[in-house]
């Protein structure tokens, strides 16, 4: 079912698998917007750089399964933050999202992005007081964005939040620009080129090959840490699945909308190969834990139908996203105890923007220049108390996951991260764990990690 509108037409790099050992400055596994950007700002600054990719093409994991939104309107966040950060440090967040974007957009291929305004809209009073206090929380923090019940939608709404001169993209497109721009600064970048063990005391990384890769810093942007022991960054996220589809439309918006209420449905248009797409999707669960995933796709196929009049959609996509206890990512350095190993995840649904601010802020610490949102994204950040009730719910999750699939699902492959029983998921087509969210194709090969060898396929689902 995995079919996203963005990798129609896809024009895959010219790149190969490595092939024998090397030695760089800087090692980065994972070929998405994070790795791909970082590797573009340190490649720049003249180090050397290797990027290392599983996939056949880079970008066509959880980059090329996004919605396409460049906007610091992450949702309702705001008010959310200022309830466990300043407002300093709040306004820190909105300021490094939207610098980051500005600074990435200096050097895009025109055609890859658009101006949209971004919308949050309630249809409820209970949505109405999301909204407003959100506003407030903009007005705290010197946000600029504009209350309306203007827009395009074909329905009614209370209220709706309006950000401007925010942005959409073609996320693969976008991407691949810069891998090009990477190239040219002198990154050797890999793909077909799994990573399965991270040797830190000695400094390098093994591939499936067994080739070996000695770095003097690493950085780990695989969506969730393939090396996630170290800092207990495993019973810090938790990973959600959501659904996407695409129907050829006759009008294009000018706005991106993202509903309040639950379920949340996020709206935008696209054109695509010079056809007008309507893209529309939402509902969530706990990755891995549904099987029944054809329903989602259901109740948005038919939500298209009789609200938007649009139908046979063509596109059906899943998105995966980790996020933290307090929603802000984890980036920079995996612990203060490890200064030259650096992980970025925890994006929720916010990956675009926070990919540009990741490569910003881990290239500036490896240049040793101290980056303002540093502090603020730090995998090694306080609010313990927070953080280790998060933990505790998570690993009970998890016990309960890893002990009731072999009571439950005797017969299913176990995830090849930390033995877990996997999940048939219809819908996509693939094996899903339920434990830390690793996703593998009917054959048993991994689409997603923490996992980094196949399944052992012995009898079916």
């Amino acid at each position: 079912m995995q079919n996203s509108l963005w990798l129609k037409d896809n024009e895959s790099q010219q790149l190969s698998e490595l092939s024998t050992s090397v030695d760089c400055d800087v090692c980065i596994v994972g070929g998405g917007l994070t790795g791909i950007y970082s590797a573009y700002l340190l490649a720049k600054r003249g180090l050397n750089v290797v990027l290392l990719e599983a996939k056949p093409s880079l970008a066509i994991g959880t980059t090329g399964h996004s919605t396409g939104k460049l906007t610091p309107q992450h949702g309702v966040i705001y008010s959310k933050l200022i309830k466990s950060f300043s407002e300093n440090e709040v306004a820190t967040y909105y300021d490094a999202n939207k610098s980051a974007i500005e600074n990435a957009l200096e050097y895009a291929s025109k055609d890859t992005f658009q101006k949209a305004d971004s919308y949050l809209y309630a249809t409820t009073n209970q949505g109405l007081q999301t909204i407003q206090d959100e506003f407030n929380a903009y007005k705290k923090l010197k946000i600029q964005g504009m209350e309306s019940t203007d827009t395009e939608l074909p329905f009614s709404i209370i209220s709706a939040l309006k950000m401007e001169n925010t942005y959409q993209i073609h996320p693969t497109k976008f991407a691949n620009h810069f891998v090009n721009l990477a190239q040219q600064a002198g990154a050797s970048i890999y793909v077909k080129t799994r990573v399965t063990k991270v040797v830190l005391d000695q400094k390098y990384v093994l591939t499936e090959k067994e080739n070996i890769v000695t770095f003097k810093k690493l950085l780990l942007c695989t969506h969730y840490p393939i090396e996630s022991i170290r800092g207990l960054v495993t019973t810090k996220l938790s990973i959600e699945r959501s659904y996407l589809l695409a129907s050829k439309t006759n009008e294009l918006l000018k706005g991106q909308y993202l509903s309040v209420e639950n379920p949340s449905r996020t709206i935008r248009t696209a054109l695509v190969s010079n056809t007008p797409y309507f893209i529309y999707g939402g509902s969530s669960h706990k990755a891995g834990t549904k099987k029944d995933t054809k329903s989602y796709y259901k109740t948005l196929e038919e939500e298209m139908n009789s609200i938007f009049h649009l139908s046979d959609p063509p596109y059906y996509w899943s998105a995966q996203d980790p996020d933290t206890p307090d929603l802000v990512p984890y980036i920079g350095p995996i612990t203060e105890d490890e200064p030259n190993i650096f992980i970025a995840t925890g994006y929720r649904k916010w990956g675009l923007s926070n990919s540009l601010v990741a490569g910003e802020i881990i290239s500036s610490l490896i240049a040793q220049e101290r980056h303002r949102a540093a502090d603020i994204y730090s995998p090694s950040r306080g609010q313990f108390g927070k953080n280790l009730l998060r933990a505790l719910k998570i690993i009970g999750f998890v016990t309960t996951n890893l002990a009731g699939g072999y009571l439950t699902r005797m017969e299913a492959p176990k995830c090849t991260h930390l033995g877990c029983k996997t999940r048939w998921n219809e819908g996509d087509e693939t094996w899903d764990c339920p434990c830390h969210g690793s996703r593998f194709d009917k054959n048993g090969d991994v689409i997603e990690g923490p996992a980094v060898y196949p399944l052992k396929i012995d009898k079916a689902k």
